[in-house]
């Protein structure tokens, strides 16, 4: 069964400086993790009815199965 990890990441005090590190350090490794099967961002702003949403950034890492996902919490990456 696919296993779905969501990450959020809270409204950066820099948002250029946090856009610049994610794209080119965090996501490359991010992308080395063995068994990731897909990796995906939001994009663009986060909005809820109330307003600005929690969350600057989501992020769906997918893994074949949990086993996978969990293997992946015990690699550098």
């Amino acid at each position: 069964m696919p296993a779905r990890l969501l990450v959020l990441y809270g409204h950066p005090t820099n948002p250029s400086a946090f856009d610049q590190y994610y794209a080119s350090t965090h996501v490359p490794l991010a992308k080395k993790i063995p068994g990731l099967r897909s990796f995906t961002t939001s994009t663009g702003s986060t909005a809820s009815r109330e307003g600005r949403a929690a969350y600057y950034l989501v992020a769906e890492l997918d893994f074949d199965s949990v086993a996978d996902l969990q293997k992946a919490f015990g690699t550098p990456e």
